[in-house]
């Protein structure tokens, strides 16, 4: 088991990669909290999870919310203990459209799942971490904070923010033996933001195009982006801090 026991908050978890990253972390022994603003959806991947054997609960926060944040992290020391982990996964895109046509609610709403969620994690976790003598940030990016392409720029802003901030706190949190460090998967067309990505239904034309694009041949899946998850979140990666995994077929466009 190699998070055996661990305390680990999974943000955005009610479905697609979070999900995959809470099953899997489960699986290898650790006691999840699966986050979603989705209640519903959240409690049914928790429920689903105990039903094999492993440990996960449920709590319904918005990543976006300074006070629920506050009460995610205290819900996961006070059923658990302590904190070890946070993967911030939760996320949110804008319509595959030009730079000009993208709203200003839209931008704010995506800079504020994408970005000012980690702002919170950091905030209020950070204490919590310290208490337990060091821990973990896991922040979902993506390939397209390294290689944008058209059509996302504000999207690609945001991810390309969370992977400076993620090395500016990994240099900053260093000392206090907290670890910060990102994921950047690539687009994967069964994820419920798809078709935002792509600017509209993904259709196989439209999947074709994408595949192109990823040298070993197929998309990315949750599973893929959970096991990256699972080595940062565990002790073999103890001295792994202020890197990106891209998970993305080696992306060449």
């Amino acid at each position: 088991m190699r998070v055996q026991d661990k305390s680990i908050i999974v943000t955005g978890a009610g479905g697609g990669i979070g999900e995959g990253i809470a099953r899997r972390l489960a699986q290898e022994g650790a006691q999840v909290i699966v986050n979603d603003i989705d209640a519903g959806r959240g409690a049914q991947v928790a429920a689903s999870i105990r039903a094999t054997g492993a440990r996960a609960t449920f709590f319904a926060a918005d990543v976006t919310r300074s006070a629920d944040m506050k009460a995610l992290v205290a819900a996961a020391v006070e059923r658990h203990g302590k904190l070890d982990v946070v993967v911030n996964n939760a996320g949110w895109t804008h319509r595959n459209r030009p730079a000009l046509e993208v709203s200003e609610d839209e931008f704010d709403k995506v800079y504020a799942v994408n970005m000012k969620s980690i702002y919170l994690a950091t905030v209020h976790a950070v204490p919590a971490l310290r208490a337990n003598g060091g821990g973990s940030f896991i922040n979902v990016a993506s390939t397209a904070g390294l290689r944008p392409r058209p059509g996302l720029t504000w999207y690609n802003g945001s991810k390309g923010a969370v992977i400076t901030t993620s090395k500016s706190l990994a240099a900053e949190l260093g000392p206090e033996n907290i670890r910060v460090n990102c994921i950047n998967p690539v687009f994967n067309p069964d994820t419920g933001l798809s078709a935002e990505f792509a600017g509209g239904p993904v259709n196989d034309a439209v999947r074709a195009k994408f595949l192109a694009t990823i040298p070993l041949g197929r998309f990315s899946t949750a599973l893929d982006v959970a096991n990256a998850a699972l080595y940062l979140a565990s002790d073999e990666a103890a001295f792994i801090s202020g890197v990106c995994i891209e998970v993305d077929g080696a992306r060449c466009v």
